[in-house]
């Protein structure tokens, strides 16, 4: 199994996260491109810290919101998001070649992440930019989302994740932000769950009810409240129910 996480989003003189202990923790990190958070130093030192960790590097790309943290829906012109997109790939894939690595794959960020999930024009906006940038590039992304699903009509490489700390609706869609109990923030309940979803293909969802996924990463967020601490204590339940962790290989996707 693939453990990620969001890092590289601090911003100039503001912090967020503590994305070297984080980095011990994960296989893959999804890194901010500069639209939602980051900037060029952070960009390029997050990726040498993940060189040296042996830490595989994702691409985090968003709407152009820094004010919004990319937490905002944007209305964007297909044609205008396509190249949005291919800018944050063509900076990332930079830094993370100056580092001695590459671009590995993609995952949407925040807002874009969950309006992909059922908006047909903007999820293939994402794809036309990720079939630009590299056609092999694989796709990180929700399962039953029209990304995924026009990213495969595509070609791509499709992989499917779940949630370690976000509850989910029974349709196995993520409960908005906004919404109690959003975001879970016990780390012994999160990494129970983690061990469910990676052993037994199951989440529970926000009612009760179980939903049924298989899927090759999951995602710890590493800017929520205590996350280096449940990000560890969800890394040794793992190992210690026997699961493996290292990146998604080709055989995953």
């Amino acid at each position: 199994m693939d453990l990620n996480a969001d890092l590289g989003e601090s911003f100039g003189v503001w912090r967020l996260g503590d994305d070297d202990a984080m980095l011990d923790v994960v296989t893959s990190a999804n890194v901010a491109c500069g639209f939602h958070a980051g900037d060029a130093a952070t960009l390029a030192r997050t990726c040498r810290a993940a060189v040296e960790r042996g830490v595989r590097i994702g691409a985090q790309v968003s709407y152009r919101d820094l004010a919004g943290f990319g937490r905002r829906f944007i209305d964007v012109p297909p044609a205008e998001l396509t190249n949005d997109v291919l800018y944050q790939l063509g900076a990332i894939r930079q830094f993370a070649e100056v580092a001695g690595s590459r671009v590995a794959y993609i995952k949407p960020h925040g807002a874009l992440y969950n309006a992909i999930v059922h908006h047909e024009g903007q999820a293939r906006a994402v794809v036309d930019a990720v079939m630009d940038f590299d056609p092999g590039l694989p796709v990180l992304g929700l399962p039953g989302s029209a990304w995924l699903s026009l990213a495969e009509d595509a070609g791509l490489p499709v992989v499917h994740e779940v949630f370690a700390d976000r509850a989910y609706t029974p349709e196995g869609t993520l409960v908005p932000r906004s919404d109690p109990g959003a975001v879970l923030h016990d780390a012994a309940e999160v990494a129970e769950r983690c061990v469910r979803m990676a052993t037994k293909g199951e989440i529970v969802a926000i009612d009760g009810g179980v939903i049924a996924v298989k899927a090759a990463s999951i995602c710890v967020h590493g800017d929520t409240p205590g996350a280096v601490q449940i990000a560890r204590t969800v890394r040794g339940a793992l190992e210690e129910a026997g699961v493996t962790l290292a990146p998604f290989t080709a055989s995953q996707v």
